[in-house]
């Protein structure tokens, strides 16, 4: 068989019906040989150089070759560490393009470009050979964009957003069939769609499904890594996720949820990838050409700029590993289907030689691309570099995780003092960190738990992380969760503390609906789900994090129902979903938002002052032609009740439709005079509708 020179113009490999074209970057490197494997993966069949080298990028074509076909990199050039460079001939590479993988990537010390029991460990080359412990990457039909699905387009103010994992939400569900359980395709099941339809979300968060493997540390310990922030390729769906390896099948998951009417959103992780610091792996990017992958330090490119705090940073500022993600984004947007995209550690991709910008040219390039523009883009707006918090400084296009709202509802909730004025930022949907730049409340993505900390449950019954699991001697994990155990830490077993908590439980849930900007829940949340106090559950792959379905209580399930009930409360009213930033109106016309003491009454000036007062009123007009329609909530974070008078302004009747005290009371509205006083019980909301 003979290699032809073939093109530079398409990274990775394409077949074109007759032959398929290789092109692998490597600004660096010296020679390219291509390693071609048996279908299974296992066997070498025959290498080649690749012939040409075209701007950067190494390429041949061999004909004949076709979908199916396993292969691998092997890059030779310097040794170097200190110059950067770990090009190392005895590592098959896998290629940063593979659509589609063979084989697991399985640890041994052979993955290393060192001897990691030398002295100087990462200075000399090591020569063993890793490719039997290699995943391959394949060759796959053509990628024909023109074919992908519609979006589903939930407009942004609509959007109720529900955080998952692929595995764990339904690894023990028992209405999946076994053997589709942790996978894309048991995700896909009418069973599943049709519960998350029933709850209410419009848009499912996927945690990492690009193909990611476990770190060093975690397998020496014989733990896995279960959140996937590992990434190994950006092209490829987890092969773990997969029931046979064909990626299809996560495209198909994608198009049955949009047939439900639901959106699919993806965690994706461009800020670093599964090799590590300079004592991490050899497996693809640093073994390619590391000096262009990677961000190091200028004072000694042996070491890696850690902005992540996972041992290295991509380096996106290089024209070429941009290309490489805005191509990983553009698959997946464009021909896997997806509607958006949530970006770990998002201010490292917005990082210039100047610190963070909001105008950074792949904030420009995403802004400008016609699919990448009209999908959904939420960044985390921090990593752990320099001036990493970022929180409000994202173009005008994109959405953040709040975590300023978690914080201050966990506060208020906990009992804290002087949280009023913070908190009536929060339920405004934070226009002080966003409105100043012209953007709306869906900026805030508004969250009280999330995959990275307690789940609501836990925040209820744990002061403190139970870690132990992990295997870190409990040092791992936020020290900090604002958290509060209602008089004992874990499970009590006592009926009054488990109503206490409860009742916080409803009463996160119903301050997030109500609040202006996106909510985002926690799969499982709406039921009570706990991982018994560990709060940085990314390596336990077992029952700590997958849901329990089959062991959910009947107070598990009457919260489930109350969920139901505030996110249809979220529906019907229009006042609830701002597509703008409401302040007392002007005109008469506009929707308004006003803030009352107990007496019904507007809030003062000196009232936002008094740091004892734990009690507010969020009173929300929604016009409509001539007539309004009013949404009053009320909270009361004291440990006692509270007497509130209805406002006589409106002067109309009101209805009380929740209470967190009665889930129940949904059943027996009550009618209640303007001016009529209440008592507010303690830890508690309730809301009234009028007009």
């Amino acid at each position: 068989m003979a290699i032809e020179a073939g093109s530079p113009h398409l990274p990775g490999s394409h077949y074109d019906g007759e032959g398929t074209n290789f092109a692998l970057f490597s600004e660096h490197a010296e020679r390219v040989e291509l390693c071609i494997y048996d279908q299974q993966g296992k066997t070498e069949i025959q290498r080649f150089d690749l012939p040409e080298k075209s701007l950067d990028i190494w390429h041949g074509y061999l004909p004949g070759i076709g979908p199916g076909t396993c292969y691998g990199y092997r890059v030779h050039g310097p040794y170097e560490p200190h110059a950067g460079h770990r090009f190392n001939p005895h590592k098959l590479l896998l290629d940063p393009y593979a659509r589609r993988l063979r084989g697991a990537f399985r640890w041994t010390d052979a993955h290393f470009g060192f001897d990691p029991a030398s002295p100087e460990q990462d200075l000399s080359l090591d020569s063993r050979d890793n490719a039997d412990w290699m995943p391959k990457a394949v060759v796959t039909e053509a990628v024909d964009f023109s074919c992908a699905r519609p979006v589903n387009r939930v407009r942004w103010h609509e959007t109720v957003l529900y955080e998952t994992h692929v595995r764990g939400f339904t690894k023990l569900h028992p209405e999946v069939p076994e053997n589709l359980r942790g996978s894309f395709l048991g995700l896909a099941q009418d069973k599943v769609i049709s519960y998350l339809k029933s709850l209410g979300v419009t848009s499912v968060e996927l945690m990492p499904v690009q193909a990611f493997i476990d770190e060093y540390h975690l397998h020496k310990k014989g733990l896995s890594n279960y959140w996937g922030y590992n990434t190994l390729g950006y092209f490829s769906p987890e092969p773990r996720y997969l029931v046979s390896d064909d990626p299809a099948e996560f495209r198909a998951c994608v198009e049955r949820f949009h047939d439900a009417g639901l959106e699919v959103i993806l965690d994706v992780v461009y800020n670093h990838t599964c090799e590590g610091n300079h004592l991490g792996p050899t497996i693809s990017f640093k073994g390619i050409d590391n000096a262009a992958y990677y961000q190091l330090l200028p004072s000694d490119r042996r070491f890696y700029v850690n902005d992540s705090g996972c041992g290295n940073t991509l380096n996106i500022r290089h024209p070429r590993v941009m290309q490489m993600v805005l191509d990983s984004l553009r698959y997946w947007a464009g021909y896997m289907g997806v509607d958006g995209f949530r970006f770990d550690l998002a201010t490292a991709s917005g990082r210039t030689e100047h610190g963070f910008r909001h105008d950074a040219t792949f904030f420009q390039v995403i802004a400008q691309d016609p699919v990448l523009s009209s999908r959904k883009l939420i960044a985390e707006p921090w990593d752990l570099g320099p001036g990493g918090y970022q929180l409000g400084h994202f173009p005008g296009a994109w959405s953040e995780w709040n975590d300023r709202y978690r914080d201050t509802v966990r506060r208020f909730w906990r009992g804290d003092k002087g949280q009023l004025p913070e908190l009536a930022r929060r339920l405004h949907g934070s226009g002080d960190i966003f409105e100043h730049s012209g953007r709306t409340p869906r900026a805030s993505i508004n969250y009280v738990a999330s995959h990275d900390g307690f789940t609501l449950r836990d925040l209820v019954s744990y002061k403190d992380r139970h870690n132990e699991a992990n295997l870190e001697g409990n040092n791992d994990g936020h020290r900090e969760n604002l958290s509060a155990n209602n008089g004992v830490e874990g499970e009590s077993g006592n009926a009054e503390t488990d109503t206490r908590r409860w009742q916080q439980q409803r009463n996160f849930l119903t301050t997030l609906v109500v609040s202006q900007g996106v909510p985002m829940l926690l799969a499982g949340d709406e039921f009570g789900r706990t991982q018994a106090g560990n709060n940085n559950a990314y390596c336990q792959d077992n029952e700590t994090n997958w849901i329990d379905w089959k062991n959910i209580t009947s107070s598990g399930h009457e919260l489930a129902e109350y969920t139901r009930q505030i996110l249809s409360l979220r529906k019907k009213f229009r006042v609830l979903q701002a597509d703008k930033y409401r302040h007392h109106p002007s005109d008469p016309a506009d929707d308004s938002i006003q803030w009352l003491n107990s007496d019904g009454l507007q809030m003062r000036e000196e009232h936002w002052h008094e740091a004892d007062n734990q009690f507010l009123g969020f009173l929300l007009e929604q016009s409509e032609g001539d007539s309004s329609r009013f949404l009053l909530v009320v909270f009361n974070a004291a440990d006692v009740g509270r007497e509130f008078r209805v406002p006589v302004d409106p002067a109309c009747d009101w209805t009380r439709i929740s209470d967190t005290v009665d889930p129940a009371i949904k059943h027996t509205p009550e009618v209640i005079r303007a001016g009529t006083r209440l008592k507010i019980e303690a830890s508690s909301v309730q809301i009234f509708i009028a007009g």
